[in-house]
């Protein structure tokens, strides 16, 4: 019998119906979490977990990092651009359910996620060619460390930032103390301490996407950004300003903190978290009061810490700040809001973490500098 009748009949059998769906299964289950490819003279990272936001785990970074600094000294690449699948988050954070099991019983992921994390957030932010992050839905805590430190940030009407890690008992890492004091004022510490949400078109107001474009015009951002022949960077700002100039949407609305700016540098002035608080109760403003209120929520520790963060990262590199953060990083794996903090928002959801110390006051100065000693032969190297 010709094979060609063979495999037609081998159609109506339950055998063949059978080995067909498990080979769909088999090639369904293994999806890659990233995708690495090159297009022309352009290399593109597409983040391949939409299910759960495009969360970063261990083992996208350990494919992403190499590849990156491949492609650093690749003759034949000339521009990198990192994007995600599924339309809804570019990268909605770390996995830290997996970073908090591991941290519970002393597992090597507590130590090797964060300083894999910040070894790549490094590499990007030293990036000798162009890199160009779309942030084209939610972009939180991980995904912010893929994106903030690169040279073009580009956010759309469905970007929404936010650094929530006081509300876990953690602290805005991956960078957080070196870009959060360079924007105005004291808007870097009131979004890191409160947690607050920029959306859109105010995601560049504040400074953390470089440009705005529509999500309807990203398609065709990323074909001409992979047409670019050897682009400079003054290429690629040109192609990134004029889909800018093309896209109006919400450019007549005001920053969404505009009228509040004068009251975040007044209110958040002040040289300790207690003083913020104080600042707040007194104002008794209906913006000082919901600031106060979400400030009450948070951990008490990790308010404290990450109020030196930011202090001490104005005026560090990136890579001390990375180094200092790894530092942090351990202590709150020693500590108990972080685990406390990921059960209470992440696992039971019940939104009532118990912190311990309960109280600002309770933190003292000496356990906060504690969490800022040196790892010695731990510590984070370059």
């Amino acid at each position: 019998m010709p094979l060609t009748v063979l495999t037609s009949a081998c159609r109506l059998k339950p055998l063949c119906r059978l080995q067909r769906i498990q080979a769909h299964m088999m090639s369904s289950h293994v999806e890659p979490e990233v995708l690495l490819e090159k297009a022309g003279r352009a290399a593109v990272i597409t983040m391949n977990r939409p299910k759960v936001l495009n969360a970063l785990n261990l083992s996208m970074i350990r494919q992403i990092y190499p590849q990156l600094k491949k492609w650093e000294n690749d003759s034949e690449t000339d521009i990198v651009i990192i994007k995600a699948a599924g339309g809804k988050a570019f990268c909605a954070g770390g996995d830290i359910r997996a970073v908090t099991e591991a941290g519970k019983v002393g597992g090597s992921l507590a130590q090797d996620f964060f300083r894999e994390e910040y070894l790549l957030n490094n590499a990007i932010g030293t990036y000798k060619k162009p890199y160009v992050a779309i942030i084209d839905g939610i972009t939180m805590g991980g995904g912010v460390g893929l994106s903030v430190h690169g040279r073009y940030r580009v956010a759309t009407e469905k970007t929404l930032f936010a650094m929530p890690e006081t509300a876990i008992g953690l602290f805005p890492d991956v960078g957080g103390g070196y870009f959060l004091p360079r924007l105005q004022g004291k808007l870097g510490l009131f979004l890191a301490l409160t947690g607050f949400r920029l959306k859109g078109r105010d995601v560049q107001r504040a400074g953390v996407a470089t440009h705005f474009v529509e999500s309807k015009k990203i398609p065709d951002l990323e074909k001409e950004l992979v047409d670019l022949k050897s682009p400079s960077d003054t290429d690629v700002s040109r192609l990134l300003e004029s889909f800018q100039k093309q896209s109006d949407l919400d450019s007549d609305k005001p920053f969404v903190l505009d009228k509040h700016i004068s009251d975040i540098d007044r209110l958040f002035g002040s040289g300790s978290v207690e003083g913020i608080m104080q600042n707040l109760k007194a104002d008794g403003s209906e913006f000082a009061k919901k600031q106060a209120e979400t400030l009450s929520k948070m951990s008490p520790t990790s308010l404290k810490i990450t109020f030196k963060q930011l202090q001490a990262g104005a005026t560090l590199s990136l890579q001390d700040v990375l180094v200092m953060e790894y530092r942090l990083s351990q202590a709150c794996m020693r500590g108990h809001d972080f685990y406390e903090g990921v059960r209470a928002v992440l696992i039971d959801k019940d939104q009532n973490p118990r912190w311990n110390p309960s109280a600002l006051g309770e933190v003292s100065d000496q356990y906060v500098d504690e969490c800022f000693a040196s790892l010695g032969e731990k510590d984070l190297t370059f």
